[in-house]
């Protein structure tokens, strides 16, 4: 992180400006410089003086959430030269402890409350330190190693939603690269504002939030707490010009303009990390007034397609970008052929913002990837013509009825190009003869009555779905469960409606 934080830090050496708003208010980069070298002082006070480089703060690890304390926090380790690891307040014992194992850090840093419920000063009982306006700092008084790391600067935890959270380790060339690439997608300046609305403890959202807001040198416009309407006001007074976030939140904030056009300021907004359909977001964006973006990316391989602002609605909404600059992506098919346009095969990715690989037990191991340097990504591809490309869903998306593959993917596009379905989610149900029926969790668009059964299945022959992939159960719900970084929990949404259609059964 030393590169950035050494630009960040001689634009406000020449001229001082507002790096960071968020519920407290503005904060200016010096501020928050000042905040960042007296972190470092306390992270580096019990390192021992033969330690790598001499007061080293090592590998921090630290509760990353939506205010000026996570920036601080990136300068404090970017000044001595040391390692970021994020993680969110909402991390529960277990999950704490098994990141613990993975990435064993030097230093942990959080509100008090954390620190005691993660046990931090049993794991290190040094001194504790008040930092950051009333956090904790805990460290270790051993020797702190980052080259353990092999170059890596960040790691991020994966969302979860399908498994155990892993520690991805990214170097600081992926961050600049997929940062900058995003930033000339996008048509952004120097200075501009960017929002940061998906919380920083995810990988995706601390690239394209903390490091490139920091790139940029202009302010980061955060939320403490996800809130529609505040998230949309506090962008629109702030002249926000990009921002990213996950399908619900665009969906939510399209709803809640209301077609006042509220975010016509924002030159654009990039969408990606869940399932997306090209007529709701063309609602949404009609609604906000700005420009959705659909984009490829993962944890592992940071947002490595994008569209344009100015490419047609087919393009913008309809696909999922483009490969960036560099990057290279492709469809397999089962026969382990390079799938040719058109063709649906099993996605791979080679580019600058392939991470380094995984924290496993305090080290780097790296990822598995084919002999000519692609990553797997699990997903199902199709590529077009014109370079871009579709996702189909993850490999793995299926309900087994009968012994019938059902693609869960394309029941859910073709539910949310129904106008009265806000969002929608496809869960498989328990059946004592078929094995698994086909369930759909609705939330209905807040202007009208719930969406039933019949209505869905009406609306799935008009668009020609075959009506082996109909859904037999609707259930009407208030939200779709979502991970901590906002994305749809898939396992939270098999649970709800195994609930609902357990109840059913019993009434």
């Amino acid at each position: 992180m030393r590169q950035v934080v050494r630009e960040f830090q001689q634009q406000a050496d020449e001229a001082d400006f507002i790096a960071v708003i968020d519920d407290t208010g503005s904060h200016t980069a010096r501020e928050l410089i000042e905040e960042a070298v007296r972190l470092a002082e306390a992270l580096s006070a019990d390192a021992p003086d033969d330690s790598a480089g001499g007061g080293s703060v090592g590998t921090v690890l630290v509760q990353a959430d939506n205010s000026w304390r996570t920036i601080a926090a990136t300068l404090a380790v970017g000044l001595r030269g040391g390692v970021l690891a994020v993680v969110n307040r909402h991390t529960t014992p277990a999950e704490f402890d098994a990141a613990w194992e993975d990435i064993r850090p030097d230093a942990v840093v959080a509100e008090p409350s954390a620190i005691d419920e993660w046990t931090v000063s049993t794991r290190l009982p040094g001194p504790a330190r008040t930092v950051l306006d009333g956090w904790t700092c805990r460290s270790t008084p051993h020797q702190r190693e980052v080259a353990r790391w092999s170059d890596g600067v960040l790691i991020g935890l994966t969302s979860g939603s399908t498994g155990r959270p892993k520690g991805v380790v990214q170097s600081e060339r992926a961050l600049r690269y997929a940062a900058t690439s995003t930033v000339n997608a996008n048509g952004l300046s120097p200075g501009d504002a960017v929002a940061a609305i998906v919380p920083l403890s995810s990988t995706a959202a601390y690239c394209f939030g903390v490091y490139l807001s920091l790139l940029l040198r202009g302010p980061l416009v955060l939320t403490g707490k996800w809130d529609r309407a505040v998230a949309m006001r506090r962008m629109a007074d702030a002249g926000v010009r990009w921002t990213m976030c996950v399908p619900t939140m665009a969906l939510q904030m399209g709803t809640e303009a209301a077609g006042s056009g509220v975010l016509r300021g924002v030159r654009s907004i990039t969408v990606g990390g869940g399932p997306m359909d090209r007529g709701a977001l063309a609602r949404a964006e009609r609604s906000l007034g700005t420009r959705i973006l659909r984009v490829f990316g993962m944890s592992e391989c940071l947002g490595h397609t994008s569209p344009s602002p100015d490419d047609p609605e087919e393009i913008r909404l309809g696909r999922d970008g483009r490969p960036f600059p560099g990057t290279d992506v492709r469809a397999l098919t089962p026969d382990g052929q390079v799938a040719g346009p058109g063709v649906t095969g099993q996605a791979q990715v080679r580019g600058p913002s392939l991470f380094l690989g995984y924290a496993r037990e305090g080290r780097t191991d790296p990822p598995a990837l084919t002999e000519d340097g692609y990553l797997p990504t699990g997903d199902l591809l199709m590529t077009h013509e014109d370079g871009t490309i579709s996702i189909m869903g993850r490999e793995k998306d299926i309900i087994i009825r009968g012994g019938r593959n059902i693609d869960i993917t394309e029941i859910e596009r073709a539910v949310a190009s129904h106008p009265r379905v806000a969002r929608a989610c496809v869960a498989p149900v328990p059946d004592d003869v078929l094995g698994e029926r086909v369930a759909l969790l609705v939330v209905a668009e807040k202007d009208g009555d719930g969406v039933d059964l019949a209505e869905v299945t009406g609306h799935l022959e008009s668009v020609g779905l075959s009506k082996t992939k109909w859904p037999e159960y609707v259930y009407g719900v208030e939200e779709l469960p979502q991970t901590k970084v906002g994305k749809l929990d898939r396992g939270g949404a098999r649970d709800l409606a195994f609930r609902l259609h357990a109840h059913e059964g019993e009434a």
